[in-house]
């Protein structure tokens, strides 16, 4: 008796566990150098990806061993872990680095760094910085601004700057490059 019930629980459990889904997990890791006068340190960037497709089946005939699958919407979950030198790790949700162009054709290089997001070009000598907030802003800061700053649904960065003289808020757009 003790036998019938175990292999009965065994049964359900592996019954139980079956995949109705197919789940492609992806790893990249990029690992980069930077050298400075306090020597060599290594920031690691693991990039996870899953992909979930939910297995449906096209009509069956009553006597046919091999059903077609039916083309089902894929679900893509993209995670990015940075390390920092000094051991401890951030997760970003979605990376927003790329090339971005401002209205006076500039193009700019925004990358991950340790807090959040380095904004350089040939033209600027020290980065600008991006520190991201608790409500999905970030705090925008060069040499002589600070301003408030987030990224809009097409990806583009939106700077928003307060104009003491004139008493209102300036928009600057900075355009992603495809």
């Amino acid at each position: 008796m003790k036998n019938l019930i175990i292999a009965m629980v065994l049964v359900f459990t592996i019954n139980g566990q079956s995949q109705n889904k197919n789940v492609l997990k992806t790893t990249e890791t990029t690992t980069t150098t930077i050298k400075d006068s306090d020597g060599e340190k290594k920031v690691v960037k693991t990039e996870n990806i899953q992909e979930v497709q939910k297995i449906e089946l096209k009509d069956a005939n009553p006597n046919s061993l091999n059903i077609e699958m039916k083309d089902s919407p894929v679900q893509v979950t993209k995670t990015t872990q940075i390390t920092n030198p000094d051991g401890s790790t951030r997760t970003v949700d979605v990376d927003r680095s790329g090339y971005f162009m401002s209205d006076t054709n500039t193009k700019y290089k925004v990358s991950l760094d340790p807090q959040g997001y380095i904004i350089s070009s040939d033209e600027t000598k020290k980065p600008d910085l991006l520190r991201k907030t608790s409500t999905n802003t970030y705090i925008y800061r060069n040499k002589n601004t600070t301003a408030i700053s987030y990224f809009d649904t097409d990806g583009n960065l939106i700077v928003e700057t307060y104009n003491f003289k004139t008493d209102s808020v300036e928009q600057k757009k900075y355009l992603k490059v495809k």
